[in-house]
């Protein structure tokens, strides 16, 4: 079953239930810095607040991202997931070519930093069942 925590003109963010719980970030579009990252925080707290074990990251219609703004992501998004017990982080990347080299830099660059299992998918339904386990 999959509920709406929260929408945003922007971002959907769903939590996918079952056996393993898995919140998915659903970019609709471009967002600006501070909605982006206030977003982003909101939906961290609802990952914890859910103990989520997987994590969708479906970013193929997410708009243009600052580099300031994936460095922020880097540190507050994506480092804390390691102490929230996410087991694996499944990414949809941007059909935008710009937007995909660029937040795929942001990915290698994280990786080290990372406890978690990570992979790109280009079917959303593969990246939810391997998010959660199946």
């Amino acid at each position: 079953m999959t509920k709406t925590l929260a929408s945003y003109p922007f971002l959907n963010v769903l939590l996918h239930t079952g056996p393993t719980l898995v919140m998915e970030t659903q970019w609709l579009g471009f967002a600006g810095s501070a909605d982006f990252r206030t977003a982003l925080q909101e939906t961290l707290r609802l990952a914890r607040v859910h103990q989520v074990a997987g994590w969708v990251a479906d970013d193929r219609r997410l708009g243009a991202v600052r580099p300031k703004d994936l460095e922020w992501t880097h540190h507050e998004i994506l480092k804390p997931l390691n102490d929230l017990g996410v087991q694996r982080f499944a990414h949809l990347e941007s059909e935008e070519a710009l937007n995909r080299l660029t937040i795929d830099g942001l990915y290698r660059q994280a990786l080290p930093d990372l406890a978690y299992e990570f992979r790109h998918f280009t079917d959303v339904e593969q990246a939810r069942a391997w998010a959660a386990g199946q």
